[in-house]
């Protein structure tokens, strides 16, 4: 979690400090000692503090590592104050974060849930991000103004957080849908997304000025940062979960839906003040010079954990490096392909230039000169408006057969991604469109008479020809909710025979 406040640096160090207290106290931890350097609050857990202030800012941090067996790892729970910065005017940012360490370096690191300590600093500060309000419960929408404002949150480029905006289906009642359904559905999103419930009276308004983004039917929708509000393709960007879902189970769609925010608030830099703050090094706290020797020997045991956490930690970055590294290596690969993609798309273009030119100029030779240079009088494709509605169009389509779940393909239609419908549509009926294909064997080129027609040259009887890139026709007409089976047609019966 990181947010900004417009409290001063004394201010929300005093208040995070007190509400990090509470938090210790209801784990029934002693924070009596606390001060800088380590202190054990536990058996089981310790309390690093450091601070420093001066020409490049102040900053105060709180870290608490828990290790509750050998076997189950250490959590780690980081707390940052942090201003200062000229760039950021008179801002002052918080950051909370958690994390997992395992025993293993083999065993990947255990998922983090939203701590109680976030949700205090929510309460307790005026958290912002960006324009908007970071709050634990979820703010309603329901005017003209509210939505003006709401889209201005949307459109805002300094935004970080993705906006969560969970609608009220027909017939419901809004404040009983929020306490039900929408609260128990963002109880993992505390600090991770900006919460709105669109009331139904201003649905219309939202959803008329996102023409390409809406959201409705008790549906909820996540606006990542850099909404574009006038691109269709962005829409693929933000995705949608359908009011089916939430209600068939609203603690396995409050899991799902928490999962998006939680890989955008770990991938996401940080803000430039929050870089600049260096990596904690603990120390111990100073001691007096007549020490005895089990006090030397608790000393040096503690030196010992500490340089074992620093090993632990110097082998994360390395890990994420490599993973980043990885990253790149696939990133750079898909580029790759898309340039290959593009140059053949880009050489298909240059060769129907050129039939166009050739055609024309036999056409001019003719005479015809009405046709060559006359606009293409092609029959439009009508688009079915839903997949529902593409299943029952299928009967215009002889040659295809329908194997999959029409339950799960209707489904399809909650995800509001319209490319997905045209490429569906396009796919089924490029067969269609290519008349020749269904063409039965003739004399000509590798046929003859005097053998029969099964054992001529072998022509794909379904040309793999679609007007879409290959990949997204593969990836939709193999889809294991959207599968088809072509129907071969009656075979041309030939009435040569072997001599």
């Amino acid at each position: 979690m990181v947010v900004s406040t417009v409290s001063n640096y004394v201010d929300t160090c005093a208040i995070a400090e007190r509400e990090l207290i509470g938090w210790l106290t209801s784990k029934r931890y002693d924070t009596s000692g606390l001060a800088e350097g380590r202190t054990e609050v536990a058996d089981h857990a310790t309390l690093d503090r450091d601070h420093e202030s001066g020409m490049n800012g102040a900053y105060s941090r709180w870290r608490m590592r828990e290790t509750f067996s050998a076997t189950s790892g250490t959590w780690q729970s980081t707390l940052v104050v942090r201003s200062g910065l000229p760039e950021d005017e008179g801002r002052t940012w918080v950051q909370v974060d958690i994390e997992h360490q395992p025993a293993d370096a083999n065993v990947f690191p255990a998922p983090a849930s939203t701590p109680k300590i976030a949700r205090f600093l929510l309460d307790a500060l005026e958290a912002r991000d960006g324009q908007a309000d970071v709050t634990t419960a979820p703010a309603f929408i329901e005017d003209d103004d509210d939505v003006d404002d709401l889209i201005e949150e949307l459109c805002d480029s300094s935004r970080r957080m993705p906006v969560v905006i969970a609608t009220v289906p027909f017939g419901k009642g809004p404040d009983d849908w929020s306490k039900t359904v929408v609260e128990p559905l963002f109880r993992n999103l505390h600090g991770l997304a900006v919460l709105y419930i669109l009331a139904p009276t201003a649905q219309a308004r939202f959803n008329g000025a996102l023409e390409f983004h809406p959201v409705f039917g008790g549906g909820v929708r996540t606006y990542m940062p850099e909404l574009d509000p006038a691109w269709k393709p962005d829409a693929q960007r933000h995705p949608v979960m359908s009011r089916r879902t939430i209600e068939a189970d609203v603690r396995r769609a409050a899991s799902i839906l928490a999962t998006l925010p939680q890989r955008l608030a770990s991938r996401v830099a940080l803000p430039a003040a929050l870089l600049r703050v260096p990596r904690q090094r603990t120390r111990l706290r100073p001691r007096s010079d007549n020490a005895d020797i089990e006090q030397l020997r608790n000393d040096y045991a503690a030196l010992i954990l500490l340089l074992n956490e620093a090993e632990q930690a110097e082998g994360m970055r390395v890990n994420e490096v490599s993973d980043l590294y990885a990253e790149l290596t696939v990133a750079e690969r898909a580029a790759h392909d898309l340039q290959g993609e593009n140059e053949e798309l880009y050489d298909k273009f240059q060769e129907s230039q050129r039939l166009i030119r050739f055609l024309r100029e036999r056409l001019e030779g003719t005479g015809d000169f009405a046709t060559a240079y006359g606009a293409a009088d092609a029959p439009a494709i009508t688009y079915p408006e839903s997949f529902a509605e593409l299943l029952d169009r299928l009967g215009e389509l002889p040659f295809i057969v329908f194997t999959g779940n029409s339950k799960i393909t209707q489904k399809l239609d909650s995800q509001s991604v319209n490319n997905w419908l045209n490429v569906a549509w396009h796919s089924t009926t490029s067969p269609r469109r290519r008349p020749a294909a269904r063409r039965p064997a003739t004399s000509g080129a590798g046929a003859s008479p005097t053998r029969p027609a099964s054992s001529r040259s072998r022509q794909p009887r379904w040309p793999c020809v679609s007007p879409i890139p290959s990949p997204k026709a593969a990836s939709c007409a193999t889809s294991a909710c959207f599968p088809f089976r072509r129907r071969s047609p009656p075979r041309a019966r030939s009435s040569c025979r072997p001599t």
